[in-house]
């Protein structure tokens, strides 16, 4: 790590200056030209991000844009290796030049503030920091001027921005100069140079989100989603805002690997040893399919009698944790419509908690609680201490919270969930679950921004379509599309695992190999096997065999071959014992935190609505010989009719050979390699 500064015999007004990667390829190029504060950015000589400004409009205050100049500068070099508790890799390096501007007005009121800029071998990242004014200390920000100038002729995959359903929209790829509304982040690109970059944000806290779109310029531009007063954001100085990053790779897949947001994420800052990854079942999917009812009756799901069924199906089938839905008063009648009532601390008259945690207690199987708010927020923070001391009570320490519904209900108005207000309820409910030390699966969620790092009790999120959406809204593609985008903010609980993939009420557009192959191309660290236990056990013991066998926690990843809506492939390795957070003397052999057998690697590849065969090499293995398990479509399977077929096959490979695995139309595969 090196760290230097100066401090300019006079104020600069003009300034140019390029810092390129640690590798030499990414140049970040910093301009100070006529008092403004301009950045590009090129990879190898080639343009990725042409000269783009930055600044703010404030209410009541001249724009901090113009005006400026340096006082002072920093730079520094950083290289460091940390580990994860828990996540797609154990071992993350992050490796960085930065450089700090310090900057002030001219005149006026001679307002402060610093530019600080990263550069990494595989990105860019900078953001705004805002110290105590002398003449005032909070500030309310009306527009963030944040310019990314991308080539319009790029092409993005793309979903919509402020509409009903939050981040659950199909895909779309556009000419970027096509996308005339704005869209949310990560937005995945590929420039005409060749080159695909992804623009995110990272460590995202009493902000509202960033979204994207051209502005009057026709510039791409950051776009805060803005509370229900116009504004986007109150802030108390000192004050930062998020990270706004571009990750930057040679080919699509290269993505994949990209740790540039967990890196601009703070360490843990206090004792998480006892967050663990889960793989768990749920009284869900029959309420899905019609079997059951969230509201209470006849068909009711959530019973003692039917939670502790499936407490013992658990306990059969290995699997460490069971959600469940409609325990608590609120589930009668249109429930979208409950938000303001729902009750998270009594139970509905057919749900004995007592005799329930104490059963799973006694079975060992992790209760995952749920919390369903529809949006409405006020109701739940009244609620939210009493809420998570129920379930520390009753020793539940996995909770799912959604927020479904168009709208958040804060301090009696109607707010966007990704709003200032939004994004600082999501926080409030991570640091209560912390206090309680309760793991979170959060649906209807703020998108992924690296906090996880900071706050590993937040294990997975929603924030895309999965598979409640199937039965006609998601097509084969949208599963080749997500590692390469949303994905790349985190995990996501997909809801993998449905093996009942032809039931007439909600048909399913996978082959069955597909089911199993999600569990390692759409990582989540708390993963569900969604479907009723009846057909792990009796319809394809063999096939769920490899849903037991395979983890929830990673040693490291290895994104093989894919292109965006297309196809992916990826190989994973198990985590090593020993390592990271989730690991204590007293942990029982059967719940290892989602371990799996260390050293095994698992392969998962899905394809489109097209037939694919893919040549995978194995040269990532190490020296000797492997048994590899092969679960793929079977040779006349099909999405659409012939779902079911599936062939598993056994053979021995090193590291030289290559496999080479049909899949059908929107099919996939998942093979398990093992010593």
């Amino acid at each position: 790590m090196g760290l230097f500064s100066w401090l300019f015999r006079r104020p600069v007004l003009e300034y140019e200056k390029s810092f390129a990667s640690p590798n030499g390829r990414v140049v970040l190029k910093v301009q100070l030209k006529l008092g403004q504060l301009i950045y590009s950015v090129h990879k190898d000589g080639k343009v990725i991000c042409r000269e783009s400004h930055l600044g703010f409009r404030l209410r009541g205050e001249d724009p901090l844009l113009n005006g400026l100049m340096i006082v002072r500068a920093m730079e520094k070099n950083f290289d460091d290796t940390y580990e994860l508790p828990w996540g797609e890799q154990r071992l993350i390096r992050n490796n960085y030049k930065e450089i700090a501007l310090y900057l002030s007005e001219t005149g006026g009121k001679k307002r402060l503030f610093t530019m600080r800029f990263r550069v990494f071998d595989d990105g860019v990242a900078f953001r705004y920091e805002i110290p105590p004014q002398p003449e005032f200390q909070n500030i309310v920000i009306t527009d963030e001027l944040t310019e990314f100038n991308v080539d319009l002729n790029s092409y993005a995959w793309h979903i919509p921005a402020y509409q009903p359903d939050r981040y659950e929209y199909n895909y779309e790829k556009n000419a970027l100069s096509e996308i005339d509304h704005s869209v949310h982040t990560p937005l995945t690109i590929q420039v005409p140079t060749g080159y695909y970059i992804s623009i995110h944000e990272a460590a995202l806290y009493n902000y509202g989100s960033m979204t994207l779109k051209q502005n009057r310029d026709r510039i791409l531009s950051a776009d805060i989603t803005p509370l229900s007063d116009g504004a986007k954001a109150y802030v108390e100085l000192p004050f930062n805002t998020p990270w706004r990053v571009i990750m930057i790779a040679d080919a699509a897949i290269e993505l994949i690997t990209n740790r540039i947001v967990l890196n601009l994420n703070d360490p843990p800052r206090e004792d998480f040893s006892w967050v663990k990854p889960l793989k768990f079942m749920g009284i869900w999917w029959a309420m899905f399919v019609g079997e059951w009812t969230w509201a209470e009756g006849e068909r009711h799901g959530a019973t003692t009698e039917h939670t502790m069924e499936y407490i013992d199906a658990c306990k059969r089938l290995g699997i460490d944790g069971l959600l469940i839905e409609g325990w608590n008063n609120g589930w009668n009648g249109d429930w979208l419509l409950n938000g303001a009532t729902n009750d998270f601390t009594h139970p509905v008259s057919d749900f004995d908690m007592a005799t329930i945690s104490e059963y799973a207690r006694e079975n060992g199987v992790e209760l995952v609680g749920h919390h369903e708010t529809v949006g409405f927020v006020d109701n739940y923070e009244k609620q939210l201490e009493e809420a998570y001391q129920y379930y520390e009570d009753y020793g539940i320490h996995y909770v799912k919270p959604g927020y479904a519904g168009s709208f958040m209900m804060i301090n009696g108005r109607k707010e966007f969930h990704h709003s200032q207000l939004g994004v600082v309820h999501y926080q409030r409910v991570v640091e209560m679950a912390a206090k309680h030390h309760i793991m979170l699966d959060v649906h209807e969620p703020i998108k992924g921004t690296g906090i996880e790092r900071t706050w590993p009790n937040f294990l997975t999120r929603e924030g895309a379509r999965g598979q409640e959406y199937e039965g006609g809204a998601l097509m084969p593609s949208h599963a080749t599309i997500l590692p390469f985008t949303r994905l790349l903010a985190g995990g996501m609980d997909y809801t993998s695992g449905i093996f009942d993939v032809c039931n007439y009420t909600k048909r399913i557009a996978t082959t069955l190999a597909r089911q199993i192959a999600y569990y390692v191309t759409i990582y989540s660290g708390m993963q569900m096997a969604a479907d009723r236990p009846r057909f792990y056990e009796n319809e394809f013991p063999e096939l769920f065999k490899f849903v037991q066998d395979i983890p929830v926690t990673w040693e490291k990843t290895v994104p093989l071959i894919g292109s965006i809506g297309e196809f992916y492939v990826v190989a994973r390795q198990a985590r090593s014992r020993g390592t990271g957070y989730g690991k204590s003397d007293n942990d029982s052999a059967k719940f290892d935190g989602g371990l799996g057998n260390p050293g095994d690697w698992y392969i998962g590849g899905v394809t489109n609505d097209q037939p694919r065969q893919v040549q995978i090499s194995l040269d990532f293995l190490d020296n000797g010989e492997w048994t590899a398990e092969i679960y793929r479509d079977g040779d006349a399977a099909h999405y659409r009719d012939n779902q079911l077929s599936i062939a598993i096959e056994k053979r021995k490979v090193t590291r030289s050979d290559n496999l080479e695995i049909w899949m059908a139309p929107g099919g996939g595969f998942a093979v398990r390699i093992t010593r």
